[in-house]
């Protein structure tokens, strides 16, 4: 019955992709240039929160892009796992409901599935590969 939707995995993979990357990234321009919303202190760069705020920004746009797909999709995977249990698990508990890090931990999963799965269609990886 779902043998005919094989054929778009490669074009779902890219949109799970490239609309994850772009919410990232929201994350990390909160962070460095308090947009869309007011950042939560000021921007120090060589902070744990200046230093994940340049990885979400900069990781989410080469996720976007499918550059660096899977390297970046595992750095980010384990930063988002970091913040959970630092920032989530150890201040409020270990469910995602109670401690507020809902997505944190999506974030964490749907990068390792990326990691895993490759960047799918309508990526610079996939043009570099059929150039190589």
């Amino acid at each position: 019955m779902f043998d005919s939707l094989e054929r778009h995995r490669p074009t779902a993979l890219a949109g799970l992709r490239i609309i994850t990357g772009l919410m990232f990234m929201q994350h990390g321009t909160q962070k460095i240039f308090s947009f869309p919303a007011e950042a939560r202190g000021p921007f120090e760069l060589m902070s744990q929160m200046g230093i994940g705020g340049v990885l979400e920004l900069v990781g989410g746009a080469l996720i976007v892009l499918g550059l660096f797909t899977r390297p970046v999709a595992f750095l980010l995977s384990g930063m988002m796992a970091v913040a959970y249990f630092q920032f989530h698990a150890m201040s409020g508990g270990l469910f995602p409901m109670v401690n507020g890090g809902e997505l944190a931990a999506l974030y964490c999963w749907v990068f390792l599935f990326v990691f895993f799965a490759g960047p799918g269609a309508l990526s610079v990886d996939g043009i570099l590969a059929k150039k190589a």
